[in-house]
């Protein structure tokens, strides 16, 4: 009976000293080091892939390529991906494939410009005259009885009443029958005074015939009766207007030209005018002059523009949409629209380097036309910036923070980065990949 007991206390202590042995090898044993940032100058582990991130997730890594929970195709972050370039993010050629990474050159080139630009229909003043009253006198009877009425060359207006034109016609009518040299003399002072009172040899002869003591005023030229301001029976005074025409041979179009393209217009510049009462015609004309007056509250400059009108449908009052072809300029460098990446505080682009690697860049636009956008400062041509796939890597560059410092300098950063720490060990369940928790 004691044999067996002394067998299970054997057996029993030494289980306990295993157990004890084991632990305390463990709490010996030395702990394995930390891993260490991974210097983008490090040869031997310079393209190691540290871990596989959704870029639209970019804060989750996992072990493994494949396919995000999103659905997204995973792509890796490098050891050197950092390097000594803050926010140059590095891809490898078969990712930038899947994601359908395009880039297009920078090039120098003239850009079309074409402006449209709004406008309005005025009169043109140059065709303006005023029909008024030589002498005091009495309007008899008007014969244009509302303003904006349709008048040809000559057509009678008004007939006035003049006591001073009287008495002058009748000076000239007695002398007509004298034949001495004095009376020819007499006549012909008699007849320059009733021109200089505003009596035309047509209004001579039909006094001489009896027309009438009343005068009657023509228009002196075809057009549109724009004010009118007498009425049958009203006297008038010496000098009156009565009434102002205004031509339409031609009207003007003053276009609101925005600060920033005024100074490629002068005058010369062809230009083509539509309106809307006229679908589908265009009218031809050019920039007459350009008006020194800023509109304080468009901030936009007047370009008057002289349009021919000879049927006279055009009318003062109508909208316009004026389209402009300044001068071509320079060749400049410009870039695919579609390659820039506004913010509130800037624009930027991603310009593709050798070896799969990206950078963001700031720049300052200009002008756009024809699906390129002007270059002002930030790059000189030659360069290849991403046209597809450039939001992407715009988000990686963010998460590597070098987008907050963009802002700060107002350019690429230059200062060194440190590179990324590795992936925290990932958590598998039932073969799928699932988040790991790590930080970049």
């Amino acid at each position: 009976m004691k044999r067996p007991l002394i067998i299970l206390a054997s057996v029993a202590a030494a289980v306990a000293l295993l157990v004890v042995g084991y632990l305390s090898g463990r709490r010996q044993a030395p702990m394995a080091p930390a891993p260490t940032p991974v210097s983008a100058t490090n040869a031997d582990t310079a393209g190691k892939v540290l871990y596989w991130y959704d870029p639209m997730v970019p804060e989750q890594h996992f072990d493994h390529p494949g396919l995000s929970p999103m659905g997204m195709q995973m792509v890796p972050r490098y050891a050197g991906g950092g390097g000594t370039d803050a926010g140059v993010v590095r891809i490898d050629p078969a990712t930038v494939q899947n994601l359908g990474v395009r880039t297009a050159p920078v090039e120098r080139r003239v850009l079309p410009t074409v402006l449209h630009v709004p406008g309005t229909l005025a009169w043109n003043p140059r065709e303006a005259s005023a029909v008024s009253a030589r002498v005091d006198a009495v309007v008899s009877r008007l014969l244009v009885r509302a303003p904006y009425t349709k008048v040809a060359a000559g057509e009678p207006l008004a007939e006035l009443l003049a006591p001073q034109w009287s008495s002058a016609l009748a000076e000239y009518d007695a002398l007509q029958d004298a034949q001495s040299a004095d009376a020819k003399a007499l006549r012909s002072a008699a007849r320059a005074r009733l021109q200089v009172l505003g009596l035309t040899a047509a209004d001579i002869r039909a006094a001489r015939r009896g027309a009438g003591a009343a005068i009657t005023l023509h228009a002196p030229q075809a057009g549109v009766v724009t004010t009118l301001e007498v009425r049958d029976g009203q006297r008038v005074g010496a000098g009156q207007t009565l009434m102002m025409l205004n031509g339409l041979a031609t009207v003007w179009v003053e276009a609101s030209l925005p600060q920033a393209v005024a100074g490629t217009v002068h005058a010369g510049t062809p230009v083509t005018v539509t309106v809307d009462a006229f679908p589908g015609q265009v009218f031809h004309g050019s920039v007459e002059t350009l008006l020194p007056d800023i509109d304080n509250a468009t901030r936009t400059q007047r370009a008057r523009i002289v349009l021919a009108n000879p049927d006279g449908r055009l009318s003062p009052g109508m909208f316009a949409t004026v389209q402009l072809q300044p001068a071509a300029g320079e060749a400049v460098p410009v870039v695919p629209s579609d390659a820039l990446i506004a913010t509130g505080t800037q624009t930027r682009v991603i310009v593709a380097e050798m070896d799969g690697r990206f950078r963001p860049l700031a720049v300052r636009t200009g002008r756009s036309s024809g699906g390129y956008t002007e270059i002002l400062d930030g790059l000189h041509g030659g360069e290849k910036v991403v046209v597809s796939g450039q939001f992407l890597i715009d988000s990686e560059a963010s998460l590597s923070g070098a987008l907050e410092r963009l802002g700060e300098r107002g350019g690429v950063p230059t200062a060194a980065a440190s590179a990324p720490r590795p992936a925290t060990p990932h958590d598998s369940h039932a073969g799928q990949v699932v988040p790991s928790g790590g930080r970049p």
